[in-house]
């Protein structure tokens, strides 16, 4: 994902350059991974989208929202990986537009989606790229979903939410963090 700053305002450029973390080495602080785990210490910054062939379902209790073996992750160092799925396969009727908008300075303008299914309503369960910036143009047609109020699973490995009330990565077993988000976090 990387890429000039040109197109950012210097307010973007700013924010890129306030990491220090940057997946070229392990704090201290972080876990060290096992057998068949990886340390989200080691993903880069700015972040990489790697293909993601595991089956992704995504249910809102006994409603299938989607289901997927074409999902897009978003590796970025200290977060767990933020999973996007095609709109083609999403049950897109349940998706309708939510208030608010953010801006990512490396995937760019976010609008947020709220699922409806009849009287019930979970506001902004979900977020897209419509428009992203250079490098993360393979989101530009995928969602992505906060999976802290929904079943989500990769591979029938239930997901845990990434800590705090911003972030919407997804925790599968085979991840080591900590991970941004936890308490004392704010400064990574």
């Amino acid at each position: 994902m990387s890429r000039p700053d040109d197109d950012l305002p210097g307010w973007g450029r700013a924010a890129r350059d306030q990491w220090s973390w940057r997946g070229q080495g392990r704090p201290a602080f972080a876990e060290a991974p096992g057998p068949e785990q990886f340390s989200v210490w080691d993903y880069p910054r700015p972040p990489c989208l790697a293909p993601e062939t595991r089956e992704v379902v995504i249910r809102w209790g006994d409603v299938e929202v989607a289901r997927t073996q074409r999902a897009i992750r978003v590796l970025e160092t200290s977060h767990p990986p933020s999973f996007y799925l095609p709109w083609d396969d999403v049950a897109r009727h349940f998706l309708q537009p939510a208030n608010g908008a953010s801006f990512c300075e490396w995937k760019g303008p976010a609008r947020y989606w709220t699922l409806v299914d009849g009287e019930r309503r979970l506001v902004r369960a979900a977020w897209s790229y419509p428009q992203p910036l250079a490098g993360a143009e393979a989101l530009a047609n995928c969602v992505g979903f906060y999976p802290r109020d929904l079943d989500c699973s990769v591979d029938g490995e239930v997901v845990r939410p990434q800590p705090g009330g911003f972030y919407g990565g997804w925790i599968t077993p085979e991840l080591t963090g900590p991970f941004k988000g936890e308490p004392g976090s704010d400064d990574w």
